[in-house]
């Protein structure tokens, strides 16, 4: 399994690639910088509220609230060269625009531009 070899886990591939769907999202609402431990946890209320889309299901209510709220600065910095190439784009702002939300174009977080 190359994805566990690169991520370290099935859980970790999970939160990266739940995590790859916030890459784009910009809110001019945030308040300021999060600590570390804020960043985890808001990382982790994602994936665990988003767990569907990793198999093409449609997002939940609760996994596009989550998708709005979460700080795009908690998830720039996680989206490696090696997480990139997993990442199916076009996808992810299918899955954001369902959402209600725009998605920027050529947009830069961590090792994805958007188109």
């Amino acid at each position: 399994m190359e994805r566990k070899n690169i991520l370290g886990s099935g859980r970790a591939y999970v939160l990266f690639v739940i995590a790859a769907f916030v890459f784009m999202i910009t809110s001019a609402d945030i308040a300021g910088a999060q600590s570390a431990a804020q960043c985890k946890e808001e990382r982790r209320i994602l994936v665990n509220a988003c767990k569907s889309v990793i198999t093409r299901r449609p997002p939940s209510a609760y996994c596009c609230q989550r998708l709005r709220v979460t700080n795009v600065n908690c998830v720039c910095p996680v989206i490696t060269p090696q997480l990139a190439a997993l990442i199916d784009v076009n996808y992810a702002i299918r899955v954001i625009q369902s959402c209600g939300r725009q998605v920027p174009r050529h947009f830069k977080c961590g090792s994805i531009t958007t188109p």
